[in-house]
């Protein structure tokens, strides 16, 4: 645990070096929000204003992006030596991976602070209790924890930065093939099937279910069972991935 804490102090600090990479994360996703609600928020019908539509999909995007830095991060690591050094003082590879998750972890609570905060001003009005903003910050930590061992263990694939940040884009692709931004009954029939049963649609609703205090259903454990299986998955291809790359 003492090794864990280290190492994300250590890609914190990283992070605060990084300042374009840093500002990029956090300044991207309200970017995002101010261009979808102001641009094209009134051509888009939802059966609600669009601000109260978008914000989860906003959020699991930022995720999304983030956890592209993560796997870029990652792959750096893996590449300047950096785990030849902790090997010598006997530090386990999860540590480090772990360090890399929480510090993607609580650069994600950051930017999603402010994503509320810019929908808060552009109108949005959640509905939510005490409770329900709990619940709602449970989802998406869960998610955001999953998303990024999954993108440690792309960052462990992948065998430059460059390719990392490629593999990723697939993870910022889902959000915008979902119920995130547009519902899914309006997309063409092909991608109806896709979109429906894909993790982020049941995460979007579920987020969205919370925050405006409507029910949930189903749709906040299918979340969570999405979130457990892809977690799960990552640590075991992670553990995997690790000891063949350092071995």
């Amino acid at each position: 645990m003492s090794d864990s804490l280290i190492l994300t102090a250590r890609c914190l600090r990283i992070s605060r070096r990084q300042v374009d990479a840093l500002l990029t994360s956090l300044l991207l996703p309200v970017m995002l929000m101010v261009l979808f609600v102001e641009l094209f928020g009134n051509a888009i019908d939802t059966g609600t204003r669009y601000v109260t539509y978008v914000v989860p999909g906003v959020l699991l995007l930022c995720a999304g992006f983030s956890s592209g830095l993560t796997a870029v991060a990652v792959c750096q690591d893996m590449a300047g030596g950096c785990i030849d050094r902790l090997r010598s003082m006997d530090v386990r590879g999860a540590s480090l991976l772990a360090g890399h998750v929480v510090a993607s972890v609580l650069r994600n609570l950051v930017s999603g602070l402010l994503v509320i905060l810019v929908a808060l001003l552009l109108g949005f009005h959640p509905h939510a209790d005490g409770l329900g903003w709990l619940e709602a910050t449970g989802v998406l930590l869960a998610f955001v924890v999953a998303i990024s061992w999954l993108s440690a263990a792309i960052g462990l694939l992948a065998r430059s930065p460059e390719a990392a940040n490629g593999f990723t884009f697939v993870l910022m692709f889902l959000p915008y093939a979902s119920s995130g931004f547009v519902p899914v009954h309006t997309m063409p029939a092909w991608l109806r099937g896709f979109a429906g049963h894909q993790p982020i649609t049941p995460v979007t609703e579920a987020l969205r279910g919370l925050l405006l205090g409507a029910p949930v259903g189903s749709n906040g454990w299918v979340a969570l069972a999405w979130c457990a299986g892809i977690l799960g998955a990552s640590i075991v291809a992670s553990g995997v991935l690790f000891a063949r790359r350092s071995g």
